[in-house]
């Protein structure tokens, strides 16, 4: 099959075999040419293939997600409630039931419109973010090369890329020299690979040595190249494709809030439909009967819950954006809170990613970088090694030449080390860097050729243990050159003793190619490399061999020194904390002690490769180690790790950056990308983004996540308590044949206006002291349990009831109003008595706010000055005022203004209500004390 006749997908048989073919192949394969596609050529296969671009997972319009507002559970049995009343002025024109039914569906649409608005906003906030390829390319064209934007790449382009580009498509590279690609956001191997032109016989093309990916960046040379496969069809695009298009499961929060939607639509329905029937075997009319019904129906659905729920999360998502925490999806916040496992990154996110020489071994002896700094450094030798550290580098010649760049781009490593011998690198000899074989994780080692005028020199440096055993000779204490012997077992005890100090140690060593100012052997051992340049197993078997080792150098990449504290919280809280790095296993040892997730000697280092021989059952077994670290781990190996930590039950909060890392975001409870270093596909597969790479921001969200899931309970508490003094009047109603002590639109007052702001306020409290000192909750905990509910409906909310309808019985009898009269009273009489009813409902709510706020799981806990609850209250007893004398909102509302008796009433019913939840909380924790006594 040939691509470029594949629609609407480039091609897939032959980008198989691309790397099969030589380079002149390549052309007539792609049906392109030398001098690349012409400008007709190239739109007309624009149009087949489309924009080079990755397509965003599809999302529905703006007009259609504001449509799933208005349709979830409360929203229909609102609109159930609505349409009733609708019909019913249909039925009997002239009644008061049409201003209702608008005033249910503007709540409807108000509630809608406010969560609609967060969730805009919070992807805005995202989209801000976003940087996602190049923008723009260098192309050949019509025989000419030109700048075109990126998205107008095409396959057959032939393209040219070079260091410090990023690669714009998939291509098979037709001409290079040098070239070296960091292919970290498509495999995850972090160090730079070698590419040439040539034929390869490998099928994985991941591995193969001639193409490259979308994506990837060019850290040194250049490269010709024709492009296979453009957007959704790269690599980069069909990992991004595969990773979005994963199902989004619910949050524990969405999951809890979805449980009490339904059962409280479910009894609001059941208690409407009962009622409703009951109310017309009472003998009232249709109309009676059916505002009975709404009645009941409107006061069990708390209207305000789910924008309390939205302001809740939002106001938290602003408190960790402070900490440098960046929420994509709001319910996340509470997540985060639920996590009982971390699995974290070591490098930028324990570490600072900010290497730097910390010690040298030179000539048989371990000196501090500071001691080495200061030496006057005047013998060869000396210089020797420093040129070594200098020439062999992974870093652009660019960064090399300007100091002030060097601080702030390339690798931190090559930086580091290029750093360390700068203050010399005026004395080093003149040479030319001619040919260079990149470090990869077979080899385990780089190779630098460098041309001089009299000689040539191989530099070479790597792991210990693989650079001791290519050499043969070492630099005495005297300067000279002897077999290096016995002292190899010496060598690499001083790199193990250095690594165990969590140092990451890398050998030095070099030899002369040719030398003595031949001229000849020069020339021979110049056209000896360019035959071999771009072929890395050729030119080590030729050259990398007998070797004269220089010495080593450690490095430290310093511990963020909020970690160890921020990782002693996370386990105080119950929080293993587990750190999976691609790292030497010493060095992970090393940080995982000083960081504090090991305690002890007793931590386990687990390799990768461990893994790949293991079941799912030796996993488990493994991961119930108390203290855990893995090293030398892939992108594939962390998935497995999070996939069996949620088998075993746990909630998983994990760290990644690279496009790799997609999946295991995905996967986890909780995803949380890198913002400085992480991939737009990681972001976008995550749910939280830490702006600063650092983990303390991860303990700090935890934190707020807990308080998200106290706050909630407590709104819910505040919320659901009014439901009963709005339930009970209208079973008096019926039962008692008294006037109606509170009117449906009364109710709708208390929910959507004097309770929203104090509810607020509680979903806005910050995380009490000693939230961090608690265990995760169970992962089975709902946010409506039988706890909240007896202490909602059968305490609070019964004592509420209870004065609620006291003090409408007492403005009637102030009235002269008997049981004989029954609902024979006049209007204003009995809208006095009901705005009785309406007021104590609210000032009871507003005693019932500083009640709510201890939990009683939580009694002892000790709360800082609320400015959003006080705000709440003020308002409450403001709209109270404005309510109750406003003749307007009067006549709205059917209220009259009370008696100066009833607020001396009202004020003992407030003050009963809270000596009655004080003391309960007082039995409770009496009664905790005495079991833990026992």
């Amino acid at each position: 099959m040939n691509q470029l006749t594949a629609k609407p997908s480039p091609l897939s048989t032959v980008s198989l075999s691309l790397q099969e073919l030589g380079a002149s192949s390549v052309f007539a394969a792609l049906h392109s040419r030398v001098s690349g596609l012409g400008s007709a050529e190239a739109e007309q296969r624009l149009a087949q293939f489309g924009l080079n671009k990755l397509r965003r997972q599809d999302r529905p319009s703006l007009l259609r997600r504001f449509s799933f507002e208005l349709i979830h559970f409360f929203a229909v049995v609102l609109w159930v409630a609505a349409g009733l009343c609708f019909a019913t002025t249909a039925i009997e024109p002239g009644n008061s039931m049409a201003t209702l039914g608008f005033a249910i569906v503007a709540v409807i649409l108000v509630n809608a419109g406010f969560s609609f608005w967060q969730e805009v906003k919070a992807e805005r906030a995202l989209e801000a973010l976003e940087k996602m390829l190049p923008r723009s390319c260098r192309v050949l064209r019509d025989g000419e090369w030109s700048l075109i934007p990126l998205e107008r790449v095409v396959p057959g382009d032939v393209i040219e890329i070079a260091e410090g580009d990023d690669v714009a498509a998939d291509a098979r590279i037709v001409e290079t020299h040098l070239l070296r690609i960091n292919c970290a956001t498509i495999t995850g191997e972090s160090m730079p690979s070698l590419r040439n032109a040539q034929a390869s016989s490998t099928r994985d093309m991941l591995q193969a040595s001639n193409l490259v990916f979308a994506g990837t960046s060019v850290v040194a040379g250049r490269a010709t190249a024709v492009v296979f496969a453009t957007g959704d069809h790269t690599e980069f695009g069909k990992i991004a494709h595969l990773t979005l298009s994963m199902p989004q499961t619910l949050t524990p929060l969405q999951q809890g809030i979805k449980r009490v939607s339904r059962v409280i639509a479910a009894l609001a329905c059941g208690l409407g439909v009962l009622f409703f029937g009951f109310g017309a075997f009472m003998g009232l009319d249709l109309i009676g009967a059916l505002l009975f019904g709404i009645g009941i129906l409107v006061a069990n659905v708390p209207e305000g819950l789910m924008p309390t729920v939205t302001l809740s999360l939002a106001l938290s998502a602003q408190r960790m954006s402070k900490r440098n925490v960046l929420v994509r999806r709001l319910p996340a916040v509470e997540t985060l809170g639920a996590t009982t496992v971390i699995c974290s990154d070591k490098t930028g996110t324990l570490t600072r990613n900010q290497m730097k020489v910390k010690s040298v071994y030179w000539q048989g002896e371990i000196i501090p970088a500071a001691v080495w700094d200061g030496r006057a450094h005047s013998a060869v030798e000396d210089m020797v090694f420093a040129e070594a550290v200098y020439r062999t580098h992974g870093l652009r010649e660019a960064e090399i030449k300007n100091s002030a760049q060097l601080l702030d781009s390339g690798d931190p490593l090559e930086r580091a080390l290029v750093q360390f011998a700068l203050p010399l690198c005026q004395s080093f000899p003149e040479r030319e860097r001619f040919a260079e074989i990149p470090f990869d994780a077979a080899r385990r080692r780089q190779s630098v050729l460098l041309f001089g005028q009299q000689d040539s020199i191989l530099c070479v440096k790597g792991a210990p243990e693989v650079i001791v055993e290519l050499c043969t000779m070492t630099i005495s204490h005297d300067g000279e050159s002897v077999a290096i012997g016995e002292q190899k077992r010496e060598i690499l005890d001083a790199a193990a003793r250095l690594a165990q100090m969590g140092l990451k140690v890398i050998a030095y060593a070099r030899r002369f190619v040719c030398r003595d100012g031949d001229a000849a052997r020069v020339h021979a051992a110049r056209v000896h490399a360019a035959q071999f340049n771009g072929d890395p197993e050729s030119l080590s078997g030729e050259i990398e061999r007998d070797l004269t080792f220089l010495g080593l150098v450690a490095l430290e990449d310093p511990l963020r020194p909020e970690v160890p504290g921020a990782v002693a919280v996370a386990r105080a809280a119950g929080i293993r904390v587990i750190m999976i790095t691609g790292d030497h296993p010493e060095t992970a040892r090393a940080i995982a002690s000083d960081s504090g997730i090991f305690s002890g000697q007793g931590g386990r280092v687990i390799l990768g490769r461990e893994l790949e021989s293991w079941t799912s059952a030796e996993l488990q077994l493994a991961l119930a180690v108390p203290e855990l670290a893995f090293a030398r781990v892939r992108a594939d190996q962390k998935l497995r790790v999070v996939k069996a930590l949620k088998q075993m039950g746990e909630t998983v909060a994990v760290t990644g950056d690279g496009v790799n890392d997609a999946p295991a975001l995905k996967h986890a409870d909780i995803g949380i990308a890198m913002g400085i270093c992480g991939t737009d596909v990681a972001r976008e597969s995550a749910d939280i983004v830490l702006m600063d790479d650092n983990f303390a921001s991860i303990v700090g969200g935890i934190e707020e996540g807990r308080a998200v899931f106290s706050n909630v309970r407590k709104f819910l508490t505040y919320i659901l308590a009014s439901n009963v003094p709005e339930l009970v009047p209208y079973l008096c109603f019926v039962l008692f044949r008294i006037p109606l002590p509170l009117t449906i639109l009364q109710i709708l007052a208390i929910d959507l206006g004097t309770d929203i702001v104090p509810a607020l306020g509680l979903g806005a409290e910050k995380p009490s002291p000693g939230i961090m000192k608690l265990a995760p909750r169970p992962r089975g905990m709902h946010l409506l349990d039988g706890r909240l509910l007896v202490r909602a409906y059968l305490w609070l909310g019964l004592l509420e009831a209870a004065a609620a309808m006291a003090a409408y019985f007492f403005v009637l009898n102030l009235a002269s109003w008997n049981w004989a009269d029954g609902a024979a009273v006049s209007a204003p009489v009995a809208e006095q008595a009901a705005t009785a009813t309406f007021i104590t409902i609210v000032l009871m709510q507003v005693v019932n706010v500083f009640l709510c706020r201890r939990d009683g799981a939580d009694p002892a806990s000790v709360r800082e000055f609320n400015p959003l609850i006080w705000t709440g209250v003020a308002v409450e007893i403001g709209l109270v005022f404005a309510l109750t004398s406003v003749p307007l909102l009067q006549q709205i509302l059917a209220t009259r203004a009370l008696p100066a008796t009833y607020f001396a009433l009202a004020a003992a019913f407030m003050l009963l209500l809270f000596c009655a939840e004080r003391l309960r909380l007082h039995w409770i924790q009496g009664r905790r004390a005495g079991l833990l006594v026992a």
